[in-house]
């Protein structure tokens, strides 16, 4: 697009701004502002159950996908949706540090779906394997161990070909872990009250008010109308304070550059501070007035209404990030509507915040590269896609080794933020694109997902522990993801480690797969039943004796080799977990 403009003389002056791929790609929508933004409900445990090795609490839920009709446009009729217990986002589960949870998800609707819990070290079985599904009429225990740091995590599907469809339509929601030692921070707390989650995406929809499918999406399928906690553009009443915004970008394939912005008069963009990232809290606060989140993201900042009584702030994303299409509205997100009563705020946000638990350098050899590309039409990491089961198993790991891991994008005009499971990671280098920067919101935290930029190469380190066991990596352009930009990794169990355990590296291992629903299968006496079967187990309440475990075995051990050089492959056929290795068939 070319705006033109005028000089003192009258001459025309031509000026290149962003282009828009076109006002509307589907439906106008023009209440912006005009609707307030909801918090997603917190969810409640339906029972607890008594731990029988540790006489610790589990908290047992129960989550029913359900298809439901949500009202978006005033004039439309509703829109079609399925989410967890009939809402989108789904309800927030506010989770103790150390309190172990045993989800129950029940499948009501139409589509087979696959639970992931974004930001766990859950154990291979519970981690949301793609084809591990759950079809109409089933349900699947998920057991998750809540011991990591504090940190906001998110749920969603993860079922293999059609992610993107179950996940847009509705299904994803919060989990935070909140640790009682970040109390004594004295940020702003109070869930839905100080402490906020933002949970961004990107819809489209059609002339009748209901949503247009992105099933037959093949690239990206960007959107035209920004949502927040399910809401088109909404406002947000707030006092003169601070706030803890925990942001999540649930997109299927928007990226967002986001600032803050008076609504009328100034222009400038107004500095916050960055406190936490995908894995929890920051070294320190990081001031900014920009903030880059890609898909599966997640930030939280501190934002400081306390000088803009009685003003209107603006939350706004830049145009022209990651080649996505932009649209009329796509460059404003929300605002917030701040009173002008004054109010006391003890609230602070300390110079240090946490000691992050940095793996320890693995040296700079780099021991596996993928390329992320588009090959032919088609989505693919180092030229394998997730369906071709010979070969997707990319790279054995070492349990318990620190791995230096180099991602590229070479896919020309397209973005992919890159999420690994099971592992946090610290972000190293970047090259090839924004300045060959690594952000200091980005560096001063672990992270479990790293933005791609068009051309963009980065490396990052993780070590791959406590767990052993076969997980996946991918785009988190989830339409990406569902055309196979997705492996897997066989973190390797050590033959010769000497500690006894349960073997859990099967994520399709048959015990654990999904249920039938029967009504025999939901009484109180069979919920305990099965709950203390999957606890005597033990896969989580020994982390901290597999950790030194492991520590002490690398201690007297060398790691045997390296990985690939860049366009090498790993090769592994048919997947089948035997010994230390996923096997050749």
């Amino acid at each position: 697009m070319i705006a033109s403009l005028f000089g003192p003389l009258g001459l025309a002056i031509l000026s290149a701004v962003p282009a828009l791929a076109k006002d509307w790609e589907g439906q106008a929508y023009t209440w912006l502002y005009q609707f307030p933004m909801p918090i997603p409900p917190v969810k409640s445990p339906a029972m607890t159950i008594t731990n029988p090795v540790t006489g610790g609490p589990i908290d047992y839920y129960e989550v029913y996908i359900n298809h439901f009709q949500q009202q978006i446009y005033p004039n439309k009729g509703p829109a079609d949706m399925v989410g967890y217990d009939g809402i989108a986002p789904g309800p927030t589960f506010l989770i103790e540090k150390g309190r172990e949870s045993v989800v129950r998800f029940v499948n009501n609707a139409t589509m087979a779906t696959s639970v992931h819990l974004h930001g766990s070290y859950s154990r291979a079985p519970w981690d949301g394997w793609a084809e591990d599904v759950t079809t109409s009429g089933q349900f699947k225990d998920y057991y998750y161990p809540n011991s990591q740091s504090a940190r906001f995590q998110w749920y969603h599907d993860h079922a293999i070909d059609h992610t993107a469809e179950n996940a847009y339509f509705g299904q994803a929601g919060g989990y935070i872990i909140h640790d009682p030692a970040e109390d004594a921070l004295n940020l702003p707390s109070g869930y839905g009250i100080y402490d906020i989650p933002l949970i961004l995406s990107a819809k489209q929809y059609k002339s009748n008010g209901k949503l247009f499918s992105p099933a037959s999406e093949t690239d990206s399928l960007y959107g035209d109308v920004i949502h927040v906690n399910g809401q088109p553009w909404p406002f947000f009443n707030v006092q003169p304070r601070k706030y803890r915004l925990r942001f999540l970008d649930a997109s299927i394939s928007r990226t967002f550059r986001l600032y803050f912005q008076r609504s009328t008069g100034s222009t400038a963009k107004i500095p916050f501070q960055v406190i936490a990232s995908d894995a929890g809290l920051l070294t320190g606060p990081v001031t900014t007035d920009n903030l880059y989140i890609s898909m599966a993201e997640r930030y939280e900042v501190v934002f400081d209404f306390s000088t803009f009584a009685g003003q209107n702030i603006t939350l706004r994303n830049y145009e022209d990030v990651g080649q996505d299409d932009d649209y009329l509205h796509t460059d404003k997100v929300m605002r917030f509507v701040v009173s002008s009563t004054p109010v006391t705020d003890t609230s602070v946000v300390p110079t240090a915040l946490a000691t992050v638990d940095f793996p320890t350098p693995a040296g700079p050899t780099v021991d596996h590269h993928f390329e992320f590309e588009r090959t032919n039409g088609e989505w693919r990491i180092n030229d394998i896609g997730f369906a071709d089961v010979a070969n997707r198993v990319l790279a054995n790991v070492p349990r318990g080794t620190v791995e230096l891991w180099e991602l590229e994008n070479s896919s020309g005009g397209w973005s992919h933020p890159i999420h690994i499971h099971l592992v946090d990671f610290k972000v190293l280098s970047r090259q090839n694109g924004r300045g060959n920067t690594v952000y200091a919101y980005e560096s001063q935290g672990l992270k479990d997902v790293v933005w791609l930029g068009p051309g963009e190469t980065v490396k990052v380190e993780a070590h791959y522990a406590p767990w052993d066991g076969v997980y996946m990596f991918h785009c988190h352009n989830l339409i990406h993801e569902d055309h196979e930009m997705m492996a897997a990794f066989n973190v390797t169990k050590l033959l010769d480690l000497g500690y006894a355990e349960t073997d859990f590296r099967d994520p399709m291992e048959g015990r654990w797969r999904a249920e039938a629903v029967t009504p025999a299968k939901f009484t109180p006496a069979a919920i305990t039943e099965k709950v203390q079967f999957m606890a005597n187990l033990q896969p989580y309440n020994n982390v901290d004796e597999v950790m030194e475990e492991l520590d002490d075995y690398w201690a007297t051990h060398k790691k045997r080799s390296v990985g690939p050089a860049k366009g090498d492959k790993v090769k592994a056929r048919r997947m089948r977990i035997e010994g230390n290795r996923v096997n050749m068939m």
